[in-house]
């Protein structure tokens, strides 16, 4: 579950956007900014490239060609009949990444994103270079299928879905920080802001995602980060990843399932840490 917390980042970059009819094999639309190597991204469930990368994607297009598509029913990607399949986002980030002309890449992976992510690496050997999970869906959670299913629920209720948000998806530290009035500013903000219209496709196939299986065949250099308030997608679940991925290593973070509203400086250093540590080079097979 994520907001839109952030507008577009002003950059000498222009973006470019790209949207087609939907179909089940049309192609993702996508921001592409920057120059340099390639770096991938993919969004969260109930967000879009803009709403869950955006305060971050200037200081990555410095630094990388940046490729962030938008899933089916997020940002400029039209929604699509049927259930979401993990294999088929899997394939259709990989091809936005075609499109741009990567031949490798860095991958980020948010939330949802972080299980399509896996998906990719184990899908396209050979084509991702490093990988970058933050707040990441291994599988498995049965409190997290009834979560989905209670934000399903509340779609109609914007007010009460305002309420979850404050209490599930933003971390304790950071809400019980905030001044009252702005707190109750927040509230009716997140209250107002309209949901996507793949919200119930994407939030389901992260209910039914599981990767758990495949994570050993992870083969690339790979950093967890954990939000440690996460009380959507709970720090069980990223440790999970950081486990079952062969050297993987795992860094913690005070903040609920928005790090990148809560913490945005230490998220962009991590960022930008790791990505030095893994300058281009050949991806591993």
């Amino acid at each position: 579950m994520t907001t839109r917390p952030t507008t577009a980042p002003s950059s000498a970059a222009s973006p470019v956007s790209t949207a087609s009819a939907a179909s089940p094999a049309a192609p993702l639309a996508r921001t592409v900014l920057g120059s340099g190597p390639g770096l991938l991204l993919a969004h969260g469930a109930g967000g879009s490239a803009r709403d869950n990368w955006g305060p971050l994607l200037e200081d990555l297009a410095a630094r990388r060609t940046v490729v962030a598509p938008d899933f089916p029913g997020s940002g400029d990607s039209p929604a699509e009949p049927g259930e979401l399949s993990l294999d088929d986002l899997a394939d259709r980030l990989v091809a936005a990444a075609d499109a741009a002309g990567l031949d490798t890449f860095d991958l980020a992976g948010y939330s949802l994103g972080a299980a399509v992510a896996v998906r990719a690496v184990t899908r396209h050997p050979g084509r991702v270079r490093s990988l970058l999970l933050l707040s990441g869906v291994a599988g498995g959670s049965q409190r997290f299928r009834l979560l989905v299913d209670q934000a399903s629920a509340l779609a109609g209720h914007p007010e009460l879905m305002a309420d979850q948000m404050l209490t599930v998806v933003f971390g304790r530290t950071w809400v019980d920080a905030l001044p009252a009035e702005q707190l109750a500013e927040l509230r009716t903000a997140l209250a107002a802001a309209p949901l996507p219209a793949g919200f119930h496709a994407q939030f389901d196939l992260a209910a039914r995602a599981d990767v758990r299986a495949e994570l050993a065949r992870v083969g690339v250099p790979t950093l967890v980060v954990s939000t440690t308030e996460d009380g959507l997608v709970v720090p069980e679940q990223h440790r999970a990843l950081a486990e079952g991925i062969p050297g993987a290593r795992l860094v913690e973070l005070t903040a609920g399932h928005l790090p990148m509203v809560e913490r945005l400086p230490e998220l962009r250093e991590l960022l930008l840490g790791f990505l030095a540590e893994h300058p281009a080079h050949p991806a591993a097979v």
